[in-house]
């Protein structure tokens, strides 16, 4: 029965209470033409509503006209059709309107504002709070009236705005201000991104390992040599046939050879000094 392309009345609520009182059009009539479900028309016209509506005349407002009530109440199947589609509302400039109760928050949201976000200037703060620039002077410079008992607060928990709106000024601020500062970037600085930077990390560590384990090797290597030519050695003073060689590795410590030995000097004796 209801239009789907039809516009609905400006006040809905408060002009189903007025067809209510007024006409003798059925529930369901009334709840598609203002685009509510019948049992909160029901809930009103029993006067068990939660809210209760001032009625809204439409025939004086416009949207309906006699005849077409009358046509209503005569044929209950009957769709009740807009006279003229109620004008909307568009915000017009100027500071955004914040509710009285809200007023009281505003200072604790601008300097949550000011506390985290310094790059948003004065004048997206003025717009997103709804509040003059005299007063977010005032709360940076500590000069407010009130200032005592500021607590930054976040506006989006306050109600002040969206989330969506803040995110919005916030970076809209910061692109701005990342345009400045890339200005002012400095020759040489590491503009890699941190995926290269791990990669750069992890080559470094595993290059690390690579040659902890070799000198490992090597040392563990000496260790062996040096045992066996001690080996070989006390078995020589046994009696024993030593091998015919051991092989030093190449990084072995070197030995004085024997011709080293008999030509090396020998130390003074203290005694025949």
């Amino acid at each position: 029965m209801a239009q789907k392309d039809q516009p609905k009345p400006l006040m809905p609520h408060a002009t189903a209470t007025w067809l209510v009182d007024h006409t003798g059009l059925s529930f369901e009539q009334i709840a598609a033409f203002c685009g509510l479900h019948i049992l909160e028309v029901q809930a009103m016209a029993d006067d068990l509503a939660g809210s209760k509506y001032t009625g809204r005349d439409p025939v004086h407002a416009g949207e309906l006209t006699l005849e077409e009530i009358e046509k209503g109440q005569a044929d209950p199947e009957y769709a009740l059709k807009m006279h003229k589609a109620p004008v909307e509302v568009t915000r017009t400039k100027g500071p955004r309107y914040t509710p009285v109760s809200k007023r009281q928050d505003k200072p604790d949201g601008i300097a949550w504002i000011l506390r985290n976000h310094p790059e948003v200037s004065d004048a997206q703060i003025s717009k997103l709070i709804g509040t003059t620039r005299n007063t977010i002077g005032a709360i940076r410079e500590r000069s407010h009236w009130n200032i005592q008992n500021i607590q930054p607060k976040d506006p989006v928990t306050l109600g002040l705005c969206s989330q969506r709106e803040l995110d919005a000024v916030v970076a809209k601020a910061a692109k701005r201000a990342g345009v400045t500062e890339e200005a002012e970037t400095v020759v040489g600085e590491d503009n890699r991104s941190d995926k290269d930077k791990l990669i750069e990390e992890l080559r470094a560590e595993r290059e690390a390992n690579v040659k902890a384990a070799a000198e490992a090797a090597q040392e563990a290597e000496a260790e062996a040599w040096l045992a066996q030519k001690r080996a070989a050695e006390a078995a020589g003073e046994d009696g024993v046939t030593p091998p015919d060689s051991v092989t030093p590795p190449a990084f072995a410590p070197s030995e004085p050879s024997e011709e080293e030995a008999v030509t090396a000097p020998e130390p003074e004796d203290d005694d025949n000094a």
